[in-house]
């Protein structure tokens, strides 16, 4: 059925261009109930099973670029596959679910709908998938790029050259310190504290010295 006679047509405009006739088989074959939600801080996504007489229901944030948005979907899909074959008799992000998540993004990789840095970055995760999103630290960084609401003056905190100032939005104010195994250990420059943050950590530049 073409895009435009599609009851999911909608779908489309979230999706990269070549992915929705293969989601939409998903969604359809399986009966699911997608929701397209405001920004969740939390989560990125969400799966539900199918309860009895119900639809599986996946609900996916809205604000995610498409390609982030195909990639959280896939990771739900991934959770629906395995419900069907093993429902609750295996853990949540198991090796069953690793090995049907990577077979998903390598079939995706294969159509090319994803841009060559993304499908760079996807390697790590199709040879081990990490439980959540902040797992993928590489991954996100790269997908950031692509965002279409970026704050202006801001950056993820791994961008930013060790020394540098920057301030959260509580006003805070931060110098950038050394990378502790994931994350980075900067310093409150009123308090003198330090504190951890994740590379992927949006703030706000702060033009000044960074030594």
């Amino acid at each position: 059925m073409p895009v435009s006679e599609h009851p999911m047509h909608a779908l489309v405009k979230f999706l990269p261009e070549g992915s929705f006739d293969q989601v939409a088989q998903y969604l359809d074959h399986y009966k699911v109930h997608l929701t397209i939600t405001k920004e969740r801080r939390s989560v990125l996504g969400d799966y539900r099973h199918a309860g009895r007489g119900g639809n599986h229901r996946i609900s996916i944030n809205g604000n995610l670029n498409k390609y982030e948005f195909l990639i959280t979907l896939l990771h739900e899909l991934a959770h629906l596959l395995v419900f069907e074959q093993f429902r609750n008799r295996v853990e949540a992000h198991g090796t069953e679910w690793k090995h049907c998540y990577s077979s998903l993004l390598v079939d995706f990789v294969q159509q090319q709908v994803f841009p060559a840095e993304i499908e760079r970055a996807l390697r790590k995760s199709i040879i081990n998938p990490a439980a959540t999103a902040n797992g993928e630290t590489d991954l996100l960084l790269v997908l950031r790029r692509y965002d279409l609401h970026k704050k202006e003056g801001y950056l993820p905190v791994a961008e930013l050259p060790e020394g540098a100032l920057f301030q959260m939005d509580d006003g805070r104010l931060f110098r950038k310190g050394p990378k502790r195994r994931k994350r980075y250990e900067c310093v409150e420059v009123k308090t003198g504290y330090r504190y951890t943050f994740s590379p992927v950590s949006e703030v706000r530049i702060v033009r000044g010295e960074s030594t």
